[in-house]
């Protein structure tokens, strides 16, 4: 198959989407398949084609919106070398003005449309609308994000809270869940030395008796990390010798450190600031637990590479999430701080063989979310949304069917 795949931010940017993104890449090509990324770049003012991705001229966004270059939805220039890349199917995964050209060129080229829900937006409202605004920027956010499950064949989502969130834009369509992908190999704990993790505690003046629970994210409101402080100055105590590491930068940042020292609780609470994503694995291997307060993610890949280096999850139980954390298998939920507390307490009195089973356990759950089962997911269904194409578009010669075949050929043999 020819696959293009929309979004609006890609590297060397790192974030959630773009993770994603790199992933479905490198799997489908794995497989055989041919990838072309369509992206936004405010940096070119020509579009272009390097390494099979296409750079689409743009205009820099607002950093409180995570800096994404905002391209026209409208451009002959990219119409034009998508209909010589002769796609078989349409990815969209961000929706701006990539994400509107990608609808736009999937209806002129009669291609099918895929597409992945990564956000709750409900949760960012106010980036863009002051607190009396709220409920009518929201209604009409709704009315905006509804055209892109609207217009696809297939809505994908890394959470059954993305189909919560379609029903909550007025349309009733079933999103197939899809579990966000992490680097396995790369965040391995076997990767990381003893000398790192000493290297890390020195650094940040952390006793080796002394517990570590990490977060790693954008410091921003939707977030929540203001809670995950709120909870620790009600209940973690000096004595308890637990350290939370704050890993990450963002415009909450400044605030988040406030709330810190007037909370009283800068001796046990540590922000690294931004840390690069290849230099990430010895920070979150250093740690003991990953906990999040975050009710705004869809299965954040963060968490997982937490998962992936065998920390367990100090989840704050969410209703909608509650398939991605089990009590005694990856980790654990909390209802309120004195829950977490608890759970971290529990942990840290663990003798060694039973931390070592759980750490194994954690590692275990997560062993199917490489590259290669997200890209074997995504595969299937363009499979299937290309076997149920109109009659004319099946027929003996054409090419999407021609192609169709041969990847079902090579996938029998």
């Amino acid at each position: 198959m020819r696959v293009a795949l929309f979004t609006e931010t890609y590297l060397p940017h790192i974030n959630g989407v773009v993770t994603h993104v790199k992933a479905l890449k490198d799997g489908l090509e794995a497989m055989g398949h041919t990838v072309l990324i369509v992206t936004a770049n405010s940096k070119t003012r020509k579009h272009y084609i390097k390494d099979n991705i296409l750079y689409c001229p743009a205009h820099k966004g607002s950093k409180r919106l995570y800096g994404f270059d905002i391209a026209l939805p409208v451009s002959r220039t990219r119409l034009r070398f998508l209909r010589d890349f002769n796609p078989d199917i349409i990815h969209i995964h961000n929706e701006f003005g990539i994400g509107l050209s990608g609808i736009g060129i999937a209806k002129i080229l009669r291609v099918p449309l895929v597409y992945t829900l990564h956000t709750m937006y409900d949760e960012y409202i106010y980036y863009v609308a002051p607190a009396p605004l709220v409920g009518i920027t929201t209604r009409i956010s709704h009315r905006y994000f509804r055209i892109f499950a609207k217009s696809a064949d297939e809505v994908t989502g890394p959470s059954i809270k993305c189909e919560q969130y379609i029903k909550e834009t007025g349309l009733d369509k079933p999103v197939s869940v899809v579990p966000n992908p992490v680097e396995l190999d790369a965040f391995s704990p076997e990767k990381v030395t003893e000398e790192d993790k000493r290297a890390f505690r020195e650094k940040y003046h952390i006793a080796p008796d002394e517990m570590v629970a990490i977060f790693v994210g954008r410091l921003g409101r939707e977030k929540s990390v203001d809670v995950l402080l709120r909870y620790w100055a009600a209940e973690i105590r000096l004595e308890d010798r637990i350290h939370l590491v704050i890993i990450g930068d963002g415009p909450e940042r400044e605030n988040l450190q406030a709330l810190a020292d007037e909370l009283k609780i800068s001796d046990t609470v540590i922000f690294t600031g931004r840390v690069e994503h290849s230099d990430l694995p010895p920070y979150v291997a250093s740690g003991d637990v990953y906990v999040t307060a975050s009710l705004s993610d869809t299965n954040s890949i963060s968490m997982l590479e937490g998962m992936a280096a065998g920390l367990p999850v100090l989840q704050l139980y969410d209703e909608l999430n509650k398939d991605q954390v089990t009590d005694g298998v990856n980790g654990f939920t909390y209802r309120n701080a004195a829950e977490m507390a608890s759970e971290l307490r529990r942990i840290k009195k663990m003798d060694e063989e039973k931390l070592r089973i759980l750490k194994s356990s954690v590692r275990q759950s997560v062993k199917n979310s490489g590259a290669q089962n997200l890209a074997d997911y995504i595969s299937t269904i363009y499979s299937r949304i290309l076997s149920q194409e109109k009659p004319e578009t099946q027929k003996e010669g054409h090419p999407a069917f021609t192609r169709l075949l041969k990847v079902r050929k090579k996938e029998r043999s």
